[in-house]
């Protein structure tokens, strides 16, 4: 039978570098695994940075709903068509905002026979743990069913702050094993079984919030970026980016953390959507992002 393992995490938690590590590790160790990604806006972006391991037939991409409720029967759907493998593997990436006692309820509901229940992993900011003002519940809220949390952003994070968060994750979900990416063992996941943790109830609703996306021209300079970024309100919580700088042949990617981090690196590929800006969060709207986009282009 084949093992599904749900990735969820609050937005910049590190789910994607998490799901870029399961995915080399598994197929080095001789797995085949599918991907499912889910985001409020142009999950096909995501979807190519995976393509150096994988084809991109096996990524499914799911955009424009939310898996863990008005997207469930879509996700549902994608799984019972995912064609048969020799050592196969789903793997599934929700997007930061999901309800993951939901998903993990409702999923597991109308799957295919060859499936094994599935299991989740929840990807914990220590960084930014608990920093979330009136999102705190939300974060919590994804980590209490899942078998299994891997801390990431400890650069620079002193023992204690790691302590401190070890523990309050612990008290919210006492069965689940704690890991760092560097201690993760691929070949013991399909092998976790699903966590029956009591848990409290989220108003999911709070957490949907708008999200857009607009085109975007060729940028002067990294400066621009910066600029994007800097200028789009606080409220927005994730920002992304793909377009070519001038001079460049390539593409080049760039992120928004909640935080206010901004991250950029190459983009692998053309980007089948071409070039957008796309934000997640209050205040998310397509003027706001052209005016944005209008004063980047100026401030060289």
């Amino acid at each position: 039978m084949e093992a599904i393992i749900t990735l969820v995490g609050f937005l910049g938690a590190g789910k994607t570098t998490s799901l870029k590590y399961l995915i080399d590790n598994f197929i080095d160790q001789g797995w085949d695994p599918f991907i499912i990604l889910n985001d409020y806006e142009n999950a096909y972006m995501d979807a190519q940075q995976l393509t150096d391991r994988m084809e991109l037939k096996s990524i499914k991409a799911l955009s424009g709903s939310c898996i863990c409720c008005s997207g469930i029967m879509e996700l549902r759907n994608t799984v019972n068509r995912i064609p048969e493998r020799t050592n196969g593997i789903t793997l599934i990436e929700a997007n930061g905002t999901s309800d993951a006692c939901s998903l993990m309820e409702f999923l597991g509901v109308g799957l295919n026979d060859r499936f094994l229940p599935p299991i989740q992993i929840s990807v914990v900011d220590v960084k930014n743990w608990q920093n979330r003002g009136e999102y705190n519940e939300l974060e919590t809220n994804q980590i209490q069913v899942s078998s299994l949390l891997v801390l990431t952003h400890l650069d620079k994070m002193t023992k204690s702050r790691q302590t401190t968060v070890v523990k309050d994750i612990k008290a919210l979900n006492p069965m689940a094993e704690i890991v760092t990416l560097n201690e993760l063992n691929v070949s013991l996941l399909p092998e976790l079984s699903p966590n029956n943790n009591e848990v409290t109830k989220l108003d999911h609703q709070k957490a949907h919030w708008s999200s857009c996306s607009t085109d975007l021209p060729v940028l002067p300079n990294n400066n621009a970026i910066h600029t994007i970024c800097k200028t789009l309100p606080k409220s927005i919580m994730r920002v992304k980016g793909c377009t070519k700088i001038v001079g460049d042949t390539t593409y080049t990617y760039f992120e928004r953390n909640p935080d206010g981090e901004v991250f950029i690196r190459p983009f692998n590929g053309i980007p089948l959507t071409g070039s957008k800006l796309l934000t997640i969060g209050p205040g998310s709207d397509p003027d706001i992002l052209k005016k944005v986009i209008e004063l980047s282009l100026i401030k060289k």
